[in-house]
């Protein structure tokens, strides 16, 4: 083990993965990190000194021995995809397929094979990116029913775990800059309108810095949840305003 421990980070060429994987590498830490686009992970290898895994999170138990005899101490689960965030329109049954896939049975798979061995040493920490669609109402039942079953997991897995030494952090973001909206499949022209905010989003570097405050805590404490959504952004409430008459 490295002198701050080993992390696996899937997702990890752009957004908030990348951002994770080169704060974790400047806290000590070893990392792998995962992705399909192999042209990036080459660069970020070069950028970082991270070792690399170019795999589709759907196809890693064809790695599994390479995943535990890298024996981490955390696990980030953050790959994703935001199929559905504009809602049931324009979304084939693959598309509705792939979004529950890589959001919810990849992190899954992830979490079964790798806690064996974090509970053999007697200490882990999983952490889970899920979404302030995970936490709230809004439109989006394909992708907030993933969020949700993230948020769903990761409470019931810190029961599952207690005990254990494994701690568990679900990180629930809201408006992120990052390539979401251009990456996710839906209605186009809704898709398209949903990416400018029109507000100072959260850098991905906020994430990752947040997810460094969980895994630094001192190894008695749990960051079970934390929602961090930018200052100009506010989920559910009704404002209104007396209208004078004329």
């Amino acid at each position: 083990m490295t002198a701050r421990g080993r992390a696996i980070v899937t997702g990890a060429t752009s957004g908030i993965g990348e951002a994770t994987v080169r704060a974790l590498v400047s806290s000590g830490r070893q990392v792998l990190a995962i992705a399909r686009r192999e042209d990036r992970l080459r660069a970020l290898a070069k950028a970082t000194g991270a070792e690399t895994l170019a795999a589709d999170v759907r196809d890693l138990g064809k790695h599994a021995a390479h995943l535990t005899g890298f024996e981490p101490d955390i696990l980030i689960n953050n790959a994703g995809v935001g199929h559905g965030i504009s809602g049931l329109d324009g979304m084939s049954p693959d598309q509705l397929q792939e979004a529950f896939d890589i959001n919810v049975v990849a992190p899954l798979k992830l979490i079964a094979c790798l806690t064996p061995g974090m509970k053999a040493r007697g200490r882990g920490h999983v952490v889970n990116i899920g979404s302030i669609a995970g936490l709230h109402t809004l439109l989006s039942a394909v992708y907030g029913g993933t969020k949700s079953a993230i948020h769903r997991i990761s409470q019931n897995l810190r029961v599952e775990l207690s005990g254990t030494g494994i701690r568990v952090t679900e990180i629930a973001p809201g408006r992120v800059a990052s390539e979401f909206y251009q990456a996710a499949e839906g209605d186009r022209e809704r898709l398209a309108a949903m990416g400018v905010s029109g507000i100072r989003e959260l850098q991905p570097e906020d994430i990752a810095n947040a997810i460094l405050f969980a895994v630094d805590a001192p190894a008695h404490v749990n960051v079970a949840t934390l929602e961090i959504l930018p200052t100009e952004q506010a989920v559910g409430g009704i404002k209104a305003e007396a209208v004078r008459d004329q």
